[in-house]
């Protein structure tokens, strides 16, 4: 299996280039990435615990799904291929915003992305693939920032940063 290759942008998102991913997170290389938040109609968001079996991170908490766009394909749709992949639904997303992030892990790889963030509503249990996830749950949207903030550890360093991006859209925005 070839190793999928991340797109690389300048800071207005437009392409400079292609790079195989693990090339572009040993390198830092500012790259197009997505993030997924599914919410459910009690304001629950669907949380993913990585694979034990993950290079990095795992089984660590984090948003419903996330990844990288694949060259031409729009941000909707690797948002829709991704949480289909790892999730085992599909449901209508929004994107929301974006904006650009650095955060290394412990393991010397580094994501430096301009993330574009979308949501959706969901209601049913996921049927998780389990190379990508394993196990999910519901959690109030307060409920995951107050556990942030007791148990960081519980949780992948990007989804602190890009929950609390998401987290202040939703104090200026009606969704």
């Amino acid at each position: 299996m070839t190793e999928e290759n991340v797109i690389l942008v300048n800071e207005k998102d437009e392409q400079i280039g292609l790079m195989p991913k693990l090339e572009a997170h040993e390198k830092a290389v500012l790259h197009r990435a997505f993030s997924v938040f599914i919410l459910n109609d009690k304001n629950e968001l669907m949380l993913q615990q990585r694979a034990h079996h993950k290079y990095h991170s795992p089984l660590l908490w984090t948003n419903t799904c996330c990844s990288h766009q694949r060259e031409g394909e729009t941000n909707l749709k690797a948002g829709n291929r991704r949480l289909m992949e790892e999730m085992g639904f599909r449901t209508e997303l929004k994107e929301l915003f974006h904006f650009i992030y650095k955060a290394p892990f412990d393991n010397g790889l580094t994501e430096h992305e301009l993330d574009h963030v979308m949501i959706g509503y969901y209601n049913e249990n996921p049927v998780i693939n389990p190379e990508e996830a394993e196990s999910w749950k519901w959690m109030g949207i307060e409920a995951v920032k107050e556990d942030i903030l007791i148990h960081p550890d519980n949780y992948t360093v990007w989804f602190k940063i890009i929950f609390d991006e998401f987290y202040h859209y939703l104090e200026e925005h009606t969704v």
